[in-house]
This record gives C-alpha cells, sequence and structure tokens, in this order.
C-alpha cells in the first residue's frame, strides 16, 4: 500500500508541475505585466526598475523556480485591477465556491444514488420510467439555461426564492458562511440545484446501470435462494458492489462541481472565485486569472488522488493487480 501511495503522490506532484508551467506561461506571456501595472505613460528608466525588481530579466527556469516556490508560499501577485494581493482575494471568495460545490455534490450524491436504487428496483414501472425521462433534462440542457428557467419560475413567477446574491453571511474566524442564516439557506438552493442537476442524473443513471448489472450476478441468485430479504439483498449485497465505480466517477464530479461553477456563478451573481475569474478575463487581470487556474488544476489533482486511493481501499483487486504490474 505504501507503494502505491507513493507512486500515486509521484504522478500527482508531476500533474501539479505541468499545471503550474501552464500557469505561469499565462502570467509570464499573456499580455505584459510591466505594461499592465506602469502604463504606457511610465519612462524606460521606471520600466527597467520594475523588471529588475519583478526578476522578469532572469532565465525562464530561474522565473519558473521562482513562481511555484511563491505559489506554495500562496503569494500570486497583486491584482492588476484591483492592486490587493491575489490571495486574499481567493481567500475571500473561496468559502461562496466551496459552499456552494459542497451542497451541489452532497445533493447530487444523496438524490443520485437513492433515485438510481429506485429506478433500478422497480424499473418496469410508470414512476420509474417518469424519473428516467425526466432525467433527460438535466443531461440535455445547458447549465446557464436550467439557471435562467429556475430563476423565471421561483423568483420571477412565485417569488419564493432570491434570483442572485449570496444573502446573510455569518464570520466564523477566516471563514464567512451563508449556511446560518434563512436568507443564506434560501440563497443557495437555485445555485445548488442548477450546478448539481446534471451530476445528479449522471450518477442516478450510472447507479441503475450497474446495479442492473449486479442483480443478474450469480452471488445475488444465491443470497435470494437462501432466502434473504429483498431489501437485504438489495441493500447490502448489490448496493455494495454497485458503490465501488460510482466513487470514482462521483470523486471525479465533485472537481467538476468546482470548475462548472463559473457559469452557475455568472448567471446567480453568487460572489466565488468563478465569477472572480469571470471579472478578471473581461479586465485581463492576468495574476488572477492565473491563480484561478492553479487553484482549479490543484484542486482536481488532490480530488483524484483521494479517490484513487479510496477505490484502492474499497476494492482490494485494484491493489494487488496495482502492486503485481508495477
Amino acid at each position: 500500500m505504501l507503494v502505491i501511495l507513493a507512486r500515486r503522490l509521484a504522478q500527482a506532484g508531476l500533474v501539479l508541475l505541468l499545471v503550474a508551467l501552464i500557469s505561469f506561461a499565462i502570467f509570464r506571456f499573456v499580455g505584459s505585466p510591466v505594461e499592465n501595472i506602469l502604463g504606457q505613460e511610465a519612462t524606460v528608466a521606471d520600466r527597467n526598475e520594475l523588471i529588475e525588481r519583478m526578476g522578469l530579466d532572469d532565465p525562464i527556469p530561474v522565473q519558473y523556480a521562482r513562481f511555484v516556490w511563491k505559489a506554495l508560499n500562496f503569494d500570486f501577485g497583486i491584482s492588476y485591477r484591483t492592486a490587493e494581493p491575489v490571495a486574499d482575494l481567493i481567500a475571500s471568495r473561496l468559502p461562496a465556491t466551496l459552499e456552494l460545490a459542497f451542497i451541489s455534490a452532497l445533493m447530487a450524491l444523496a438524490a443520485g444514488i437513492l433515485l438510481g436504487i429506485f429506478t433500478a428496483i422497480n424499473r418496469g414501472g410508470l414512476l420509474a420510467g417518469f424519473v428516467m425521462t425526466t432525467s433527460l433534462i438535466g443531461v440535455s440542457l445547458p447549465t446557464f439555461l436550467i439557471g435562467v428557467l429556475l430563476i423565471w419560475l421561483f423568483s420571477v413567477e412565485l417569488g419564493w426564492l432570491p434570483s442572485f446574491g449570496r444573502g446573510e453571511t455569518v464570520k466564523l474566524g477566516f471563514w464567512e458562511t451563508g449556511l446560518l442564516t434563512a436568507s443564506g439557506l434560501k440563497s443557495l438552493i437555485l445555485p445548488a440545484v442548477t450546478l448539481g442537476l446534471y451530476q445528479m442524473t449522471l450518477i442516478m443513471r450510472l447507479v441503475r446501470s450497474e446495479m442492473l448489472e449486479v442483480l443478474r450476478q450469480d452471488f445475488i441468485k444465491f443470497a435470494r435462494a437462501r432466502g434473504l430479504p429483498e431489501r437485504m439483498v438489495y441493500f447490502r449485497h448489490a448496493l455494495r458492489n454497485t458503490l465501488v465505480p460510482v466513487t470514482t466517477v462521483a470523486g471525479l464530479q465533485l472537481g467538476s462541481i468546482v470548475a462548472f461553477a463559473i457559469i452557475t456563478e455568472t448567471v446567480f451573481q453568487w460572489p466565488g472565485v468563478g465569477l472572480m475569474f469571470i471579472n478578471a478575463v473581461y479586465f485581463v487581470d492576468i495574476p488572477v486569472m492565473s491563480a484561478y487556474l492553479l487553484l482549479v488544476g490543484t484542486l482536481f489533482v488532490l480530488i483524484n488522488l483521494i479517490v484513487d486511493l479510496l477505490y484502492l481501499a474499497i476494492d482490494p483487486r485494484i491493489r494487488d493487480r496495482n502492486l503485481r504490474g508495477g
């Protein structure tokens, strides 16, 4: 197990270095940092001084190593737009995105597994057929359109839920949360449903497909022949084997939720890092764009690493194949 862990950590480190290289290329070669900071009216002496101070006259490998070292110390430079440290901007907005992503993932996982089990057990029923048919909405419609439709129905027509913003928030140390206020919870419902709907339908269809496949296996027939109750057959034997591939897909979808939050945060004006990135693109704020790419890439790599380790823990056969295959 330690050999596999060391191998996975080495692979994750290499991927992170590649992500950092792409982020560094955006920071260094998209636009001119000197022009963005000083403007066109700066003198040659001012430009040369800033180039020397920023180390832009150093060899590219040296600049890349410095960029990685600063990133490890959470130093992503200064925003060209607000003149604030990028790390402070991310820290102030990251809780909003992580809360939205966590609630969306929790909703998608819980509803997806339950609906997947229901449609598999009752695959010939009318209600299961209706669920499968309506689930096509989550797969077919783009995220921004789902968000607009939900705003029109629940905010404009019914007036039940707010259409934008995060509502009231509470400060808990460095973390600012909206989960402890009524307006914060109400503001979270529509963005969370919009963001998690696609992932929910994907997990539901995967659970249904895997469970139908498991229910055909010989050990399920043997369990029924022993006279075990159907509930025990479904939830103790079939579901346990169904959740092995679902764990991998659900973990990967968590990273997708963080990345796809850009669209949802734009539609609902949710004050997270996704909306911050959209504003950075609009104003060509290169340090913020670069830091966002590095942040999302790091989250993906860490989530994939955790999913790999969980997969090895759940299914010992995978661990044995890894040890034999090298």
